[in-house]
């Protein structure tokens, strides 16, 4: 089973490829996604990345929490599941 992990104070440099690279160090990454803002193409500072499985997970917080990545120190933590959003009234 698959455990997706939030990492946050990403650089506005980081992309998924770097962000990819430096989980990989610590276990098999199934996905690794930087949140892109679509009208600066910059990181919004945060990410997803999906390890192949909780022990790993685990040892992805243990070990990288904190550490440096693209200049920055990033934090990393239990993903917590999407809530919906609320619509928006039309102006």
């Amino acid at each position: 089973m698959t455990t997706k992990l939030f990492v946050g104070g990403l650089a506005w440099e980081t992309r998924d490829d770097s962000l990819k690279n430096f989980f990989s160090t610590v276990g098999t990454v199934v996905s690794a996604n930087v949140i892109i803002d679509k009208y600066t193409d910059k990181s919004k500072g945060f990410g997803f990345v999906e390890m192949s499985s909780e022990k790993e997970a685990e040892e992805a917080k243990t070990k990288l929490n904190g550490q440096a990545l693209d200049g920055r120190n990033i934090s990393i933590s239990d993903a917590r599941p999407q809530q919906p959003r609320e619509e928006r009234p039309q102006q």
